[in-house]
């Protein structure tokens, strides 16, 4: 039977990458922080993401590797500390991406057993169960991963567009045109970096990486598969931000910041709006919190095969590399020690970092994978702005967010340069 998948499913793993529990997780905290001007934040989040996809695609036709982002940086910067240690740095990367997962998981569950259960159950206690069944599932059958990712992404891309829908008909005439007015837009600093906060949201398009070699017609697919799913998802989230921040009044936001989609369903669609939402939320989270400790599993082994990380890491648990158990235990400690929005802004310059490193191998290697110079290194430099334009908002506000991502960077190089010398 053949391993290969067409120009459909390479696509569906950009958008299921992209569409997993980020919007979820990040769209109350994106209207915190840019209120009326959130669909201009998600645009802007978008072309970071639409540019940095550009080195993505020339990289991956003349590099087709399993090891995707890993095998890119070590082909433009050799095995060396600094590779290793941005490589150390996407595999923990993923770790806070499961963060986020749970943490939004852990947000939106109490709400669907608030008619039949106690509410006061708390949000951790939730986010901590399903990590832990995410992993027995992942110990249990790699297959069973898969079926639930493939059935996942069109549940809740039919629930999506269904919202968008429903929300475009029935806020037609009453959409609050006036609180996405201008005059209720942050300053354009602002803007960017409420962007940046919620750039986690795109990062899963570099998922169609690890796909390449199995990509029929690679020279042709290879490019519309990046461009068409980041295209679609950027439309996606900028009527997704529209709908919610005209149908729900900026206080009713704030306070539902954590669940704020499905809230934006209630005008519309009452209870069962919230309720259908509420499921879509848990379907998309769970769903991305398995893929997430299946790649980042992988991830592990890859930069232990390079050389990167100890051997230690090439041994196995169960019939699984070992990074699958460290990754479900990081993620408990994180998400029951740090909030959504330092989560949120750790994986966003952590992923900014490490698409900035891949536009220069972009740059660096354009005579060899057949690119053009300038575009790459425009969104080498375009990732370094956005990422100290995020640091120096972020620094007032959510100091803990920078010093977690300041730790984590300085661990990874610091690990990778004890690794080197032994």
């Amino acid at each position: 039977m053949s391993n290969k998948i067409g120009l459909k499913e390479a696509i569906s793993i950009g958008i299921g990458g992209m569409v997993g529990g980020g919007i979820f997780a990040v769209l109350g905290l994106a209207v915190s922080l840019a209120h009326g001007g959130t669909p201009v934040a998600f645009l802007l989040a978008g072309i970071v993401a639409l540019i940095t996809s550009y080195s993505y695609v020339h990289l991956s036709k003349t590099y087709p590797n399993r090891g995707g982002t890993v095998k890119f940086i070590n082909q433009g910067f050799g095995i060396s500390v600094f590779s290793g240690g941005v490589n150390n740095l996407l595999w923990i990367s993923y770790i806070i991406m499961l963060s986020l997962y749970a943490s939004a998981f852990g947000s939106y569950a109490p709400n669907l057993f608030e008619i039949t259960a106690d509410k006061n159950i708390d949000s951790h206690i939730y986010a901590s169960a399903i990590i832990i069944l995410a992993t027995a599932i992942n110990y249990y059958s790699i297959s069973i991963v898969g079926k639930i990712e493939s059935y996942a992404v069109i549940i809740k891309l039919i629930i999506l567009i269904g919202f968008i829908a429903v929300g475009v008909y029935g806020l037609n005439g009453n959409i609050n045109i006036s609180q996405l007015a201008i005059s209720n837009w942050e300053s354009p600093v602002k803007l960017f970096a409420g962007g940046m906060v919620i750039f986690v949201a795109y990062e899963g398009f570099e998922l169609i990486a690890n796909a390449a070699p199995d990509i029929i017609e690679p020279e042709k697919n290879i490019s519309r598969a990046y461009y068409y799913s980041v295209i679609f998802v950027i439309l996606l989230y900028i009527i997704i931000a529209i709908v919610t921040v005209g149908s729900l009044p900026f206080n009713k936001i704030a306070t539902a910041e954590d669940y704020v989609l499905a809230e934006a369903a209630k005008p519309m669609l009452g209870q069962i709006g919230f309720s259908i939402i509420t499921v879509a939320a848990l379907i998309s989270t769970f769903s991305a919190i398995n893929a997430s400790l299946l790649g980042g599993s992988r991830v592990s082994y890859e930069i232990a095969e390079d050389d990167e990380l100890s051997h230690h890491f090439l041994s196995k648990l169960w019939n699984q590399p070992i990074g699958l158990m460290i990754m479900a235990i990081t993620t408990l400690i994180l998400v029951n020690t740090l909030d959504l929005e330092s989560i949120s802004t750790a994986g966003s310059i952590g992923f900014l970092l490490i698409f900035s490193i891949v536009n220069l191998v972009g740059y660096r290697l354009s005579n060899k994978i057949g690119g053009n110079k300038i575009i790459p290194l425009f969104g080498f430099i375009l990732c370094l702005i956005a990422l100290v334009i995020l640091i120096q908002q972020q620094l007032d506000s959510n100091t803990t967010g920078i010093i977690v991502s300041s730790v984590i960077i300085g661990f990874c190089l610091t690990v990778e340069w004890i690794h080197k010398r032994k």
